[in-house]
């Protein structure tokens, strides 16, 4: 992708987060996105087939960069020199989303909450993926990382929606405590 495609790119996610600080998700149309951003229906449609392809790319920007190889030291924090574990790994996501709390709050409290929950608890089944010592024995891994990944999309989605008061640390520890009740 050059540098215009990246900027207009740029230009679209940003303008639908503005409309997402104004309205609903479900209130929002292409037209709307294509008038924030200022670009043409042909521009908007070479880089997204529809409205929920911009959503699904957006949560794909947000969760790419979180669960990529290349680690970069960035303004609010720094995982570049930490051990990539699974706990790192879930702080690391919670520094994002709390960078962009606006809008993952607007997608998770319109109807779009349905698809960024699935987007994310798709990522995150990557996240735990390769974790076996996390898994019982006696259960199959399948139920297992559901339970994992189900329970830590609904403790993120709570986190948000009561304003990311507590520091992504302290959220993940909370999870790392829920998930030791038992054994």
């Amino acid at each position: 992708m050059d540098r215009r495609q990246r900027k207009t790119r740029k230009a679209i996610f940003d303008a639908f987060s503005r409309l997402l600080e104004k309205k609903h998700y479900s209130h929002i149309s292409v037209q709307n996105i294509i008038d924030e951003a200022d670009v043409g229906r042909t521009t908007f449609y070479a880089h997204f087939q529809t409205k929920e392809d911009l959503l699904n790319q957006m949560c794909e920007d947000i969760f790419g960069h979180v669960f990529s190889q290349v680690r970069e030291k960035e303004h609010t924090h720094d995982f570049s020199s930490k051990p990539e574990t699974l706990k790192n790994e879930l702080t690391h996501l919670l520094y994002h989303l709390k960078e962009r709390q606006k809008d993952i709050f607007r997608l998770l409290s319109g109807e779009s909450g349905d698809i960024f929950l699935k987007y994310f608890k798709e990522q995150l089944a990557k996240a735990f993926d390769g974790m076996n010592e996390w898994f019982p024995g006696s259960v199959p891994k399948a139920y297992a990382e559901a339970v994992y990944v189900t329970a830590f999309a609904e403790m993120v989605s709570m986190w948000v929606k009561q304003g990311t008061i507590e520091t992504p640390e302290t959220l993940v520890n909370y999870y790392y405590d829920l998930m030791r009740l038992g054994s």
